[in-house]
């Protein structure tokens, strides 16, 4: 599965849900939708809160897999090309020169 079918499966979630409605108790606005990428990251980090190692990576892999959807969501919603934002930055990031002394 690519990453357009991934947006289409994520889309056909939240629009089953009611979450695209007008009178949603959810609006999937940028604003609230990068929120909840935070949050998700943030349930990411709690892995790893005082250890090393995640003891439950099945769950750690539902956050990511939240993280991954809210970023294809909203990716989708603000027109950005997700795959192209990618390649684009690993792009530029060939071009960077890491721990070079400024």
């Amino acid at each position: 599965m690519d990453i357009r079918e991934l947006t289409n499966k994520m889309h056909q979630f939240v629009q089953a849900q009611g979450w695209y409605q007008d009178d949603s108790p959810r609006p999937q606005t940028l604003r609230n939708l990068a929120i909840s990428l935070n949050l998700e990251a943030g349930e990411v980090l709690e892995h790893f809160q005082w250890k090393e190692e995640s003891d439950d990576l099945m769950d750690m892999g539902d956050e990511l897999a939240d993280v991954a959807l809210y970023l294809l969501q909203i990716a989708s919603i603000a027109g950005i090309d997700l795959e192209a934002a990618i390649l684009r930055k690993l792009e530029k990031n060939y071009q960077r020169r890491w721990d070079v002394e400024k």
